[in-house]
């Protein structure tokens, strides 16, 4: 090879190089093509080409599959484009996918989330929805299904063909002014192709952060359900679990969030089914959840069940109008707290509701009928006190004269005066009791009134949430990374009210202090829980601090002195003995006759 050539021959080389490199296809232009080819492909096999939609929100394409899986069961529904279709009216807009045939997110409209976001229950692929089908030898998920949607005016029907007809079909229906989506699942022509005698539903999704606080999200969200025979029932709300549902027919399953829902109504009931709760570590995630429950088939040609599915607020008035006892998600309290919530303060609450006052007047006007209500436990409660106090003196007597070296001669030395004078020691603790129920009621009643989101007072922005005086930074210890100034408010009234009522009963020694540390600690407790409930207990402090007044000027000391000296100088004979004093008889003579012996 002379020169030349090999020149030649060099120079056509670095120009074949140059061309290939600047001349070669985009990597969109190869997708194109490789799309072309699948097309193609799908052509020759027999099955219709999926075709790319024009909405804004298509965005996934399945992967492609050979003409062997496309001929088989649902073989048209393995592969397609992902497409949106949306039902709305005044309460809710839902959006439709059909991958999966299934309603991939729902807003509830008219309210906000506490960043002021529209407020979506779920979204995406953190939602999947399907019936497990046993068809020719395998399991099949529709949720792995492409669907064809069918929008007609508030109706749509998605459907996944199975081969000549037979196909699964979901149909929604969306009222307007209603909450409540009708879901009607078709299965027709397979019954010589669905084995077993039953169907599986399987609904999983991660409710997302919709309140100030994740940690009273947590507090009060878990999945509830309800057997068709029996009462309502939910899961932990504090840890991971999972259970069972095997006791009987199951009406509904709710995924309930703190003050909103997603639920699934079986108008003739699940078979059986289980239930999950996890509670997951990113960010904005309050709980995630899974269902899966049973549908009985009869093999039948045309199979179809009758369901309702419930999106929307967690207000006590909403859920009671749904039917199916879906109220009872609301949380107020143990028994008998929560009779006492049901059927005593909800309804006073409503009333004053409906007075269209501002809600930090309708708990104050709440509170002041509770005092008025309680006000003769109240009196008899400090009357006894006050008993108590007057015969402080003479206690003290008994004590230096006997010597607190024996403590058990003290106590009975004691029992002997309460009943010479007519006392009864726990006189003022007996309609403290009787209020507690009461007091606790409300500790359940505000956290989950819904009534209360979004409503401020003064500089409390949101009642059913914590106020921000102080903002740390960081989380510390027993604190929180926050300081309520309501909680602050509280737990300030409540050291004073302790401090008085010292004062009254004449406590002394540990007892005086325990009354002081009670308070701190509820500071902790309560800091980050919601202001309206805070409120409550700084206006019931206050309201108790001018019931004392009141009756401080009503009882005279002198008197109730008189009163006891006068008791004290009647014959035992003709004394009226309480139920309280007959016990303390008994126990003077058990004493007694216990030491006899002990001398014996």
């Amino acid at each position: 090879m002379d020169r030349n050539t090999f020149t030649g021959l060099f120079l056509i080389m670095i120009i074949l190089a140059g061309s290939f490199y600047f001349f070669k296809p985009s990597e969109a232009e190869m997708k194109k093509a490789q799309e072309k080819d699948s097309i193609e492909n799908a052509k020759k096999a027999g099955v219709a080409p999926a075709v790319k939609t024009t909405t804004a929100n298509a965005a996934t394409i399945s992967p492609a599959l050979d003409s062997a899986a496309l001929k088989g069961p649902f073989g048209t529904a393995l592969t397609g484009t992902e497409s949106k279709t949306v039902l709305e009216n005044e309460n809710l807009l839902i959006t439709f996918s059909n991958k999966g045939g299934k309603i991939s997110s729902v807003e509830v409209k008219g309210q906000k989330t506490f960043a002021g976001k529209p407020l979506i229950l779920f979204d995406g692929s953190q939602n999947k929805f399907g019936l497990s089908l046993n068809a020719a030898g395998k399991v099949i998920n529709t949720n792995d299904l492409f669907f064809s949607p069918t929008k007609t005016g508030n109706t749509v029907n998605m459907r996944a063909t199975y081969g000549p007809n037979a196909y699964v079909e979901y149909v929604y229906n969306l009222k307007g002014l209603s909450n409540k989506v009708d879901f009607k699942v078709n299965l027709v022509g397979l019954q010589q192709v669905i084995a077993g005698n039953n169907v599986g539903l399987n609904w999983q999704t991660t409710l997302l952060q919709q309140e100030k606080s994740l940690e009273s999200e947590h507090r009060y969200s878990a999945p509830y359900y309800k057997y068709v025979d029996g009462d309502v029932d939910h899961l932990s709300v504090s840890k991971d679990e999972k259970e069972d549902l095997t006791k009987g027919k199951i009406q509904w399953f709710s995924f309930k969030q703190h003050f909103f829902s997603a639920s699934l109504i079986a108008k003739q009931g699940f078979e059986k089914g289980s239930l999950e709760v996890k509670i997951p570590t990113a960010p904005g995630q309050v709980k995630f959840y899974d269902a899966n429950m049973q549908l009985p088939y009869a093999h039948t040609a045309n199979q179809s069940y009758d369901m309702e599915f419930y999106f929307g607020t967690n207000k006590f008035s909403v859920l009671k109008d749904q039917g199916f006892e879906l109220e009872k998600q609301v949380d107020l309290g143990y028994w008998p707290l929560k009779y006492i919530n049901r059927f005593i303060v909800l309804p006073v609450f409503n009333f004053l509701n409906n007075f269209n006052w501002n809600f930090g007047l309708i708990i104050l006007v709440l509170t002041i009928l509770l005092k008025v209500a309680l006000s003769p436990l109240t009196y008899k409660s400090y009357l006894s006190m006050a008993k108590m106090r007057v015969l402080k003196p003479e206690m003290d007597e008994i004590k230096a004269k006997v010597g607190e070296d024996n403590p058990t001669l003290v106590q009975q030395e004691y029992l002997k005066l309460y009943k010479k004078a007519g006392v009864n020691p726990l006189g003022g603790c007996l309609p403290m009791v009787l209020q507690l129920p009461l007091v606790m009621a409300f500790f359940f009643f505000f956290p989950n009134l819904f009534e209360l989101r979004g409503e401020s007072f003064l500089w409390m922005k949101d009642l059913s949430t914590y106020d921000e005086f102080i903002k740390f930074g960081v989380k510390l210890p027993f604190i929180g990374d926050h300081l309520s100034l309501m909680c602050v408010l509280m737990t300030i009234s409540t050291l004073i009210m302790t401090y008085f009522n010292n004062q009254t009963s004449g406590a002394t020694g540990q007892m005086k202090y325990i009354g002081y540390i009670m308070p701190i600690i509820f500071l902790g407790v309560l800091n980050s829980y919601p202001s309206g409930l805070n409120y409550y207990y700084f206006l019931a402090n206050l309201m108790t601090f001018g019931q004392q007044f009141i009756i401080r000027k009503m009882v005279d000391d002198n008197k109730i002195h008189a009163m006891i000296q006068e008791n004290k100088a009647k014959p035992e004979e003709k004394k009226k003995k309480s139920k309280f004093q007959q016990r303390l008889d008994d126990y003077m003579r058990q004493q007694q006759q216990a030491q006899q012996q002990a001398k014996k």
